[in-house]
């Protein structure tokens, strides 16, 4: 195995695939190089000595400087180095592209349900909906009333586990409380009425009312995104009547999304209603009539061009930027080349890169609006205090992403190489086959919750430490950058791209191996850990303050 690697040839500093020791000698390009300190797995030493205010270069671009001298062999950490990064402008650069080889792929297909626009959905769900927060009770009230009726509810094991040691409690046998892990996946309850839907679910939140006018518009068109989403069959949506997110607003965020929209949206108003009795009869009702209607649909055979692939990372560590994200860019690359779509989010990790983005979009427009959408991101985070410098997190430090440019650079990888042919804003629906750039937070739930809104109907999402996040109405493959991880959390890792730091497999054969995985989940016959486990995440993006 190769102990360390040089990413770039234009990079002054390595990372170590393995621990290693002080003193060891490294063969750095042929030259000899001494260890000066201990070097854990997954960190940065540097290729030669680097003196105050010298550029950390990673990935060919800056990452970081050097604030103090760091000898050669030496480790890099946030007391020798902080961020820096690379200014940008307009496009300089026209962009070549070179598509993979896609002959094995071509005439594949998935087995998806048709909607009548178009799109293709990987999966059939009915959703249920509050515009305020007000109606969060109603909402669960239904999902009370629906999920085990149904045959979507699950067995909690932990149930079980807790009525075990509440009775050893009473008998005083405090001592004979069982350690053993307990499985976690849980059985389905009783068999599903509507085999053909997947599931109805319920998507609270904290918003709708109390906000700016710019929440409250975007929340509607966050929910209209999701009602639009191929993998969403139908939608009921409760209103209390008052609020800022009127049903109006929704309305019109539908039509823009999708001007030819017509799948079956049951929206009702407490307020017009009268008694909550009343409102929650009819939702139900309604709802129940609507889903034996959508149960008459059935998957059916569709090119890989339908697939809307959202590109995520969280949890990232030092080797997320040489395993699992470029695997899942080669992924990235195969789906556009096949004329599908791909979605690359959380614009607080592009920080750093932005001219390599910037001059592989399609236009000039394009370019503009990455610019004109990153640095007034970047100003609102400076105008509360804070900045994209401050984005990694304790968890990304302790394992090797330094700089908010280095974690950057390693997390653009995700987005391949293909040309940028849209960025779309916070809310605003895919358009356009090829790589799309949307402007989400960094937050792993934020931004899976923006990408669904804007039509992913299967997403990719690596991760160095571990993280359990998931989606309601969009399957979530999670990949792990490291084979220990893989082992050590196999409840949550779908695919382990470790073999490409062992050597044992190159990043363009995981790509490969990963759409075909896609196409299993597209196609109902493999279900991603976050689904088995209900790992329903869903957080808009509040960008105002409350008033």
């Amino acid at each position: 195995m190769t102990r360390a690697l040089k990413i770039n040839p234009a990079d002054t500093v390595w990372v170590a695939l393995t621990d290693l020791p002080a003193g060891e000698k490294i063969n750095c390009d042929g030259a000899a190089l001494t260890l000066i300190h201990t070097i854990p797995s997954k960190h940065k030493f540097t290729e030669r000595t680097l003196q105050p205010g010298d550029a950390i270069i990673m990935y060919g671009v800056v990452v970081g400087k050097a604030v103090t001298t760091i000898p050669q062999g030496s480790a890099i950490t946030t007391q020798n180095v902080k961020h820096e990064a690379a200014a940008y402008a307009g496009r300089t650069k026209t962009m070549k592209w070179q598509a993979p080889d896609i002959s094995p792929w071509k005439d594949k297909t998935f087995m998806g349900y048709h909607r009548p626009d178009g799109q293709v959905g990987t999966a059939n769900y009915w959703i249920v909906v509050p515009l305020v927060f007000c109606e969060n009770r109603n909402v669960n009230v239904i999902r009370e009333a629906f999920e085990e009726a149904l045959g979507f509810g699950k067995h909690n094991t932990y149930k079980n586990y807790v009525q075990e040691l509440v009775q050893l409690y009473r008998s005083g046998e405090e001592s004979k409380i069982p350690t053993t892990s307990l499985r976690t996946v849980e059985t389905q309850s009783q068999q599903k009425l509507f085999p053909n839907l997947d599931g109805i679910k319920f998507l609270t939140h904290e918003g709708g009312c109390g906000g700016t006018r710019q929440d409250s518009d975007a929340l509607c068109a966050l929910l209209a995104g999701y009602i639009n989403n191929a993998n969403v069959a139908g939608a009921t949506v409760l209103s209390l009547g008052c609020q800022h997110a009127q049903a109006s607003i929704l309305r019109e965020s539908l039509k823009k999304h999708n001007p030819k929209f017509a799948k079956p949206l049951i929206v009702l108003e407490q307020q017009a209603e009268g008694t909550e009795q009343d409102l929650l009869a009819r939702a139900i009702r309604e709802t129940f009539l609507a889903l034996t209607e959508v149960n008459k649909q059935t998957r059916q055979p569709a090119p890989l061009s339908k697939l809307v692939v959202g590109l995520e990372c969280g949890g990232s560590d030092g080797f997320s930027g040489i395993s699992a994200n470029p695997a899942i860019g080669h992924t990235s690359d195969l789906i556009a080349a096949l004329g599908g779509a791909t979605i690359l989010s959380e614009f607080p990790e592009l920080c750093g890169v932005e001219q390599e983005l910037i001059n592989r979009t399609a236009s000039d427009k394009t370019a503009n609006r990455f610019i004109e959408l990153m640095r007034a991101y970047s100003r609102a985070a400076e105008s509360v205090g804070s900045g994209f410098d401050m984005n990694p997190s304790p968890g990304n430090i302790k394992d090797g992403l330094i700089t908010d440019a280095m974690k950057s650079a390693g997390a653009a990888k995700k987005g391949g190489t293909s040309p940028i042919t849209d960025v779309l804003d916070y809310g605003e629906y895919v358009k356009t086959s090829g790589l799309t750039l949307l402007c989400t937070p960094g937050n792993d739930v934020e931004s899976t919750t923006a990408m669904a809104g804007a039509g992913a109907n299967v997403m990719l999402f690596t991760t160095g430490l571990g993280t359990p996040t998931g989606n309601p109405v969009v399957p979530i493959i999670k990949l792990s950058s490291n084979t220990k991880l893989a082992q050590k959390m196999p409840d949550i890792i779908d695919v382990d791209c470790g073999s490409i730091i062992s050597g044992t497999k190159s990043i363009e054969q995981l790509g490969g191996e990963i759409l075909d995985f896609i196409i299993e989940v597209a196609s109902g016959r493999v279900k991603p850990k976050a689904v088995q486990l209900q790992q329903d995440d869903f957080i808009p993006w509040k960008r105002g303050v409350s008033l």
